[in-house]
């Protein structure tokens, strides 16, 4: 796995915007079960009381270009599954 540590910050490109604490702890486990780097940053700020995430999204996740594809695919198999499992 490539260490974070070693990844330049200014490499990570946004990937997307999660919708909430839930999604976001799913992502981060299957993405760390597969070695693959990101950072996970949320829009929660206390002076505002969480105000930001009701306009832009619970967070976003960031990780090098080279894996967006593959977090993408992830990201939308956690969703269906998700969407299947509200129906």
């Amino acid at each position: 796995m490539p260490d974070m540590n070693a990844i330049n910050m200014q490499d990570l490109i946004n990937i997307a915007i999660l919708d909430n604490i839930i999604e976001a702890q799913l992502i981060e486990s299957i993405l760390k079960e597969q070695n693959i780097p990101h950072r996970i940053r949320s829009f929660h700020d206390t002076a505002y009381d969480g105000l930001f995430q009701f306009q832009k999204g619970w967070g976003e996740l960031q990780a090098p270009v080279s894996f967006k594809q593959e977090i993408i695919d992830i990201l939308n198999d956690v969703r269906s599954h998700n969407r299947e499992m509200n129906e």
